[in-house]
């Protein structure tokens, strides 16, 4: 490994997010009710879609999202409760550098599903006529394909970059799992050609799905405010909500963690990045179920089919 990585680290140690035991443990044991939640949750909101012929292209992206979620939450929670269960801190140089090549990968189409989940809620309240005609399920499927390619190759990038680096004796990562700027901080070689494509490529695969959601909403508030009724503006606005909680969420921490030099990393960043590692995929499901009249249709008819299948 250290011909051809140039590194004589070999592992990382994760000292997760307290380095009491007492704290470890109760921070164990919720971090595994979270996972398992978000596990469950987002499943049943696939089964929903899946079972329900009327929703496959209507929540095509809902769908999507929660199979990325799943798969977002995979790739970091488990690492610290295994660890934990054996009494270990240590991750492979290997295992990191693949955790941080998933972690671009699905943070980034997390962001892409949300703008285009965005542009299908504009498609909906400003062209609802032409919605069948433009929201097909080719469409989605194209959609989700390119999306797919352009996340994996981004992280592909980075992940290229990062193995590049030196890292000399410092191997010790105040976090739960391997975040890329964290990593970037213990290196002992020059990081400016990482912080360079963090900032130009990395912003504009950030600053793509971002603009159309803002682009998105502010045509849907545009002809929002142009229905006669006030019922009518509250029933339009009322289909956009869930999907707008999701986004402040997700992008208030992101801008706040990544958009700046990975040399200003900070323990209290670790914190933030719980947000959108596992609180943002453990409340997505309970946001869309309970603010989505034919999600709960959809759960409702998913429950009693299965109480059915029993007897």
């Amino acid at each position: 490994m250290d011909g051809d990585n140039q590194t004589t680290v070999t592992e990382f140690l994760l000292l997760g997010l307290s380095g009491q035991s007492e704290q470890e443990d109760v921070l164990f044991g919720l971090f595994l009710g979270m996972y398992l939640v978000t596990i469950i949750g987002n499943k049943l909101i696939i089964l929903a879609i899946s079972g329900d012929s009327h929703l496959h292209t209507a929540m095509c992206f809902l769908a999507n999202l929660s199979c990325v979620d799943i798969c977002f939450s995979s790739v970091t929670t488990p690492k610290m409760l295994v660890n934990h269960i054996v009494g270990s801190k240590a991750i492979s140089y290997v295992e990191c550098m693949t955790q941080i090549y998933f972690f671009i990968t699905f943070i980034n189409m997390v962001g892409f599903l949300l703008s285009v989940m965005a542009y299908d809620r504009y498609v909906a309240i400003c062209c609802p006529l032409q919605y069948t005609m433009i929201m097909k399920p080719k469409l989605c499927i194209l959609l989700v394909a390119a999306l797919w390619v352009i996340t994996n190759l981004h992280a592909l990038l980075h992940t290229l970059l990062m193995v590049q680096l030196t890292f000399c004796f410092n191997n010790t990562v105040y976090h739960f799992f391997c975040d890329p700027y964290a990593i970037l901080g213990l290196s002992c070689s020059d990081t400016f050609i990482n912080d360079l494509m963090a900032f130009t490529v990395g912003g504009l695969i950030f600053l793509m799905p971002f603009t159309c959601i803002i682009l998105s909403y502010a045509y849907i508030l545009s002809s929002v405010l142009k229905l006669p009724s006030a019922h009518g503006i509250r029933r339009a606005l009322s289909t956009c909500g869930s999907h707008l909680t999701v986004v402040f969420l997700f992008y208030g921490e992101i801008l706040g963690v990544y958009m700046r030099p990975s040399s200003s990393y900070s323990v209290q960043d670790t914190m933030a990045t719980v947000i959108f590692t596992v609180v943002t995929p453990l409340v997505n499901p309970f946001i869309y179920s309970l603010r989505n009249q034919d999600m709960k249709g959809a759960l409702r008819k998913l429950i009693l089919d299965s109480r059915i299948r029993k007897f």
